[in-house]
């Protein structure tokens, strides 16, 4: 396709802003439809592209935090969402938040600079344009739009509209002299690949009760979230009755024997290979984080625990990225079609961000005819990258926020030191890969 072909950008939000002035930026023509002011979403107020929805934070910018090292990195390649929070920057300790109509109105100014972003306002789109597009609509997709993409993904078995999302937490947190290895009745993998922590009837009964009175988030107005009863929040499920945690994601069977079975169990199932990364099995909830902290602390083995990703139960739309999309996040079958943001199955702004660069710099790179190097994979941007490529293979797929047990391990003593490894490699393999990049 030629360098002079339009490419049409459906959603105005961050993903589909980084990757209009991504393309712009190497000389690329760019329709970046939005549907509002004309039409909005149950879940937006203001008038102009990438709003803020759920919170006005876009999380840690410290280096020495994963957040803070994905930031980095897209600061690197000239990130025009982080651009916009500079200009939109509130005080909030180490986090970065912005002022959101002060924000969206940054976005705003920053893609006026481009005469070859073409932003059309009050254009909903509810059926594919023609022409090479890249669909970056968000969670909340127009009926139309998602009707075809169904059609696309032959009947919609890879398209989901919610998420059930059980907490992640750190493998070093954990207390393992609390906890044992061990899968139900042998099955599956190796006994490393879940760990167990047994609780006696008193212990069974305080969670409970705590967990019966801790605090959850409200739905959102467009949530209207219908649950699957194969995944029920564990707070829904424990208010059914005393005993159903324990005869269900919570019983204590196949795991010991008799004489010595615990009153429930609570199974941690490992996230990769490397296994510092372990997720509570069954534990999906809208509990707070606070809340969350609070019940899941309870846990013999998980007083110190600290979480890589909290629970969640909410409205989403995300494919099945590793079977449905190519290395450059194309539609397997229909080349054309790429997708970006939240979509291909990250969570979080500056997650849904980054895909937007990455798809960007995809189509740039191979309109020049240019070789495509994915970013390395002990990147932040790697390592999310690597997700939606199920580099490894998750089942099932879940959307993902960056957090340092994607990473690839660093053998080193200490937590503080591994991360600050970890953190010194990344910075080291971006510089690289960005000179490839230059030089090509």
């Amino acid at each position: 396709m030629k360098n002079s072909a339009m490419i049409t950008i459906a959603g105005a939000g961050l993903a589909g802003c980084e990757a209009a002035v991504s393309l712009a930026r190497a000389g690329i023509e760019v329709e970046l439809l939005e549907m509002k002011p004309v039409s909005y979403s149950p879940a937006h107020q203001l008038p102009g592209p990438a709003e803020l929805v759920c919170s006005n934070s876009l999380k840690s910018d410290s280096i020495e935090t994963a957040h803070g090292l994905l930031k980095d990195e897209m600061r690197h390649l000239g990130s025009v969402m982080l651009e916009a929070a500079t200009e939109a920057q509130v005080p909030a300790g180490s986090a970065l938040a912005v002022d959101r109509a002060k924000f969206s109105q940054a976005v705003s100014q920053i893609l006026a600079r481009f005469p070859n972003i073409h932003y059309r306002e009050g254009v909903e789109v509810s059926a594919l344009p023609a022409g090479e597009v890249i669909v970056a609509t968000g969670p909340l997709t127009s009926e139309g739009l998602v009707a075809e993409l169904q059609s696309r993904l032959g009947g919609g078995a890879d398209l989901y509209f919610y998420d059930a999302l059980a907490p992640i937490v750190d493998t070093e947190s954990i207390d393992h002299d609390q906890v044992f290895a061990g899968s139900r009745w042998g099955k599956g993998g190796g006994d490393g690949d879940y760990l167990n922590c047994p609780l006696s009837e008193q212990e069974y009964r305080d969670f409970v009760a705590a967990l019966k009175n801790a605090p959850t988030t409200a739905l959102h107005d467009f949530e209207n979230v219908r649950y699957f009863e194969g995944c029920l929040p564990i707070e829904v499920l424990a208010a059914r009755g005393d005993e159903t945690l324990a005869f269900g994601p919570m019983r204590p069977v196949g795991l010991t024997e008799e004489k010595d079975r615990p009153y429930a169990v609570v199974q941690l199932r490992c996230e990769n290979k490397a296994k510092t990364a372990y997720n509570l099995v069954g534990f999906q909830t809208k509990l707070t984080q606070a809340g969350q902290r609070e019940v899941i602390r309870m846990i013999p083995g998980l007083a110190q625990v600290q979480f890589l990703r909290y629970g969640a139960i909410h409205r989403n739309l995300y494919v099945n990225g590793p079977q449905v999309l190519t290395d450059s996040f194309q539609l397997r079958g229909e080349p054309r079609v790429r997708l970006s943001g939240q979509i291909v199955g990250v969570e979080g702004y500056m997650e849904s961000a980054a895909m937007g660069i990455l798809v960007g710099w995809f189509v740039s790179r191979l309109r020049a005819d240019l070789p495509v190097p994915p970013p390395p994979p002990d990147t932040a941007l790697g390592a999310l990258y690597a997700h939606v490529r199920g580099q490894p293979p998750q089942d099932p797929y879940e959307p993902m926020n960056i957090h340092f047990g994607l990473l690839p391990p660093i053998r080193q003593r200490g937590r503080r030191a591994r991360r600050q490894a970890a953190v010194q490699k990344a910075q080291q393999s971006l510089q690289t890969w960005l000179k490839t990049w230059k030089s090509a």
